[in-house]
């Protein structure tokens, strides 16, 4: 009874923090001026990102850093295979331009430094944990001076200026509220499967790896119900990015990150890879610069695939 009740208060933290998000997201663009799609890949995704930040780290200081990159590869893939095709079940995004020549190429580029730093010797160093910080940093300072729009926004009409106070209210709020309610979701959903004789790496692969990502489903969701597509699409985008270059970079800043399941590398990053490109080609097939129902359909069957493979 304690877990299902985790997990429908998980659920209602999560929708509530997903909707106060999304409100000071739309009112940051607007005050700043900044395309939507800049505020989902950074105050968003940073928001959403938090759980993974706060799992690696902890996992880095109580001596266990080999879990954080189990953390954060499988958030990436169930980002991607999982919470996009969700969304995009939902409802088409429509890309632009700059989909494909920055937000898409970055997260590769990321994707493949890290792959690049831990697949030869099993270690994340911290002068490698240094180069990702660095790297998020450009990407940062990038965006907020030469992105433009990459997804076309539905109804800018419906979008509400607030007060500054009411906006940083609601990004507190929400941020804590997507961060605690995938914490209650995870309690209930482990507590749950133990219940039932699940075992811990079942668990781990399935549960723990989707509860973190849990925060950009919900955001990714209300973001797709509210008409803002473009905050979902950089949600995403923009979490994925974080994941690799802050979050991990920030762990291995604080300890050095060893590779003890040899699984990490001989499977899990080339599922990483793997679904990160398939992106792009999804973008332009079968119709152009559209994420259609099609395409989520293909992503939930990659992510499907991988969680069969790697339980089995």
């Amino acid at each position: 009874m304690e877990n299902i009740l985790f997990i429908v208060l998980g659920l209602v933290l999560l929708i509530a923090g997903g909707n106060w998000l999304l409100k000071s997201a739309v009112a940051l663009s607007l005050r700043l001026a900044i395309p939507k799609i800049v505020i989902g890949m950074t105050v968003v995704s940073f928001a959403t990102s938090a759980p993974e930040l706060i799992v690696s780290i902890k996992a880095a200081l109580d001596g266990f850093p080999d879990l954080a990159l189990g953390n954060v590869v499988g958030s990436n893939i169930a980002n991607l295979g999982l919470v996009l095709a969700v969304t995009v079940l939902m409802g088409s995004i429509d890309v632009r331009k700059n989909f494909y020549t920055t937000d898409w190429p970055v997260m590769m580029v990321a994707s493949l430094l890290f792959c690049g730093f831990i697949y030869f010797d099993g270690v994340l160093q911290q002068y490698e944990g240094i180069i990702l910080v660095a790297m998020l940093f450009l990407f940062l300072v990038y965006l907020l001076r030469f992105q433009k729009t990459a997804v076309v926004d539905e109804m800018p009409e419906d979008d509400i200026p607030l007060p500054m106070y009411k906006t940083t209210l609601f990004l507190g709020l929400g941020g804590t509220a997507l961060w605690g309610g995938s914490e209650f979701l995870i309690d209930g959903a482990v507590g749950m499967a133990s219940s039932f004789g699940v075992s811990d790496r079942v668990i781990g692969i399935t549960v723990v790896s989707v509860g973190t990502s849990i925060p950009e489903l919900a955001a990714s969701v209300i973001a797709v119900l509210k008409k803002e597509k473009a905050i979902s699409l950089g949600n995403l985008i923009g979490s994925n990015i974080f994941n690799l270059l802050a979050v991990l970079g920030i762990t291995s800043i604080i300890t050095p990150i060893t590779v003890v399941d040899q699984g990490l590398l001989s499977s899990d990053i080339f599922w990483m890879l793997g679904i990160s490109f398939l992106i792009l080609p999804l973008v332009f097939f079968p119709r152009g610069l559209r994420l259609g129902w099609r395409d989520g359909l293909v992503l939930l069957a990659f992510y499907a695939s991988f969680v069969y493979i790697t339980i089995n």
